[in-house]
């Protein structure tokens, strides 16, 4: 291949031969876009470099020691040509049509470094598992948003987003510090340097299984991950902001998700019943009133009912 694709699909897999085919048939069968896929192997020691080898010449793989998905989604891109970056998880997979619908996107908004569209959650037979997501959209200059609300805003996983090569490559790669969820990372700063375009369809299907971040229900020892990861999330980005000199600070105070688990942990430093109403009903992160009203009070009502003496009962720890 000797022209420059239109996109380059990074994928990222990590002993997940058992999806791996799905994934790269799906970034292969694309049409009406010139694209390469690019597959870095973190380090598996399962089936998956034979699954890769059965690709051949079709895909351009790239074995390397375990190192987190940070450095196995940065070393893929540093082979990718295109201008234009997607990125897939190897257990989600693309419907037809998203690449195009991506590019044309970006071609539409130029000034865009950030694409990305809803996931349809699945369970790992294939089957659909709810609405997909997220529900609320967000576009445009998000840096304001994410300054109110602790950084947080309903982004999409990694297998929805596309990103300009050239604001990939002014933010620098992602920092090894992002080992799990990587996309924190990319929906976390590039939304400060370039304006973000939302495509409503549910474009990639996200798998649902039991090494997924996603939950239906968090126990108590993926809450505190959850809340050490949020933690980082603003550490970094706030580094990277002075960096620039970009003006703003994120507070983790602000961050409702974070300081609803700490009240369903029962921390001593946890916001109150009345305090997490206000924040809830004012969180910058949903940007929908009606949605930001219905969490507010499944949240509240929830962890009424949950808590008992100086703790919460959160799933099953």
């Amino acid at each position: 291949m000797t022209e420059t694709p239109d996109v380059s699909v990074v994928i990222n897999n990590f002993n997940y031969g058992r999806f791996l085919r799905t994934a790269i048939d799906s970034a292969l069968e694309q049409t009406g876009v010139s694209a390469e896929v690019v597959v870095v192997d973190d380090g598996s020691d399962d089936e998956s470099a034979e699954v890769i080898a059965h690709f051949g010449e079709r895909i351009r793989p790239r074995f390397q020691p375990n190192g987190g998905q940070a450095r196995a989604i940065n070393a893929g891109v540093a082979m990718a040509r295109a201008p234009i970056l997607a990125f897939l998880d190897a257990d989600d997979w693309f419907r037809p049509g998203k690449l195009r619908a991506v590019r044309d996107a970006f071609a539409a908004a130029p000034a865009a470094g950030l694409v990305y569209h809803r996931l349809q959650p699945v369970y790992s037979d294939g089957r659909a598992a709810f609405a997909a997501i997220p529900r609320s959209l967000c576009r445009g200059d998000l840096g304001p948003r994410l300054l109110r609300s602790g950084g947080r805003w309903p982004f999409p996983m990694t297998s929805a987003l596309a990103v300009r090569r050239s604001l990939w490559d002014d933010a620098g790669e992602i920092p090894v510090a992002f080992s799990i969820s990587a996309d924190a990372w990319i929906t976390g700063v590039l939304p400060f340097l370039a304006p973000v375009v939302a495509l409503p369809e549910a474009l990639a299907f996200y798998r649902i299984h039991d090494n997924a971040w996603y939950r239906s229900q968090d126990d108590a020892a993926m809450l505190a991950r959850r809340m050490a990861h949020w933690a980082r999330t603003v550490e970094v980005t706030n580094d990277f902001l002075a960096a620039r000199q970009i003006a703003g600070k994120l507070r983790l105070a602000d961050n409702f998700a974070h300081q609803l688990a700490a009240a369903r942990l029962g921390q001593p430093d946890a916001p109150g019943l009345l305090a997490l109403a206000v924040q809830g009903l004012t969180d910058a992160g949903e940007p929908h009133p009606l949605r930001r009203l219905r969490d507010t009070l499944r949240a509240l009502i929830d962890l009424r009912r949950d808590r008992g003496g100086t703790g919460v009962r959160v799933g099953a720890s």
